[in-house]
């Protein structure tokens, strides 16, 4: 049986919007990063749909900041991501570790 991930911390909407949106942003750049992908394609549809998902991000912190939400809660957004395996998907964004020789 697999471990039950920990529970959302309560985030506002605009939060949880940011969250989502910043995950979805990395899945992206995880399918565009030339040192993991294979092939233009799907790098190519991925690039244009983070347009898209840069869009969002931009919407979500307008949205805070014109509802007066002008601190991040950096330690509970964390938090917010490590429940939806943000370590994981940002981790595709970065270089593969090279094999010692």
């Amino acid at each position: 049986m697999l471990p039950e991930p920990p529970p959302l911390p309560a985030l506002t909407r605009a939060e949880g919007d940011l969250v989502d949106a910043y995950l979805a942003a990395a899945d992206l750049l995880g399918r565009i990063n030339p040192s993991r992908s294979a092939h233009t394609y799907g790098a190519l549809r991925a690039a244009q749909a983070l347009v898209r998902q840069a869009e969002a991000l931009r919407a979500a912190l307008t949205l805070m900041h014109t509802r007066g939400e002008s601190e991040v809660h950096a330690e509970t957004l964390a938090r917010a991501l490590r429940a939806l395996d943000g370590e994981r998907r940002t981790g595709r964004v970065t270089l593969p570790r090279t094999r010692a020789n």
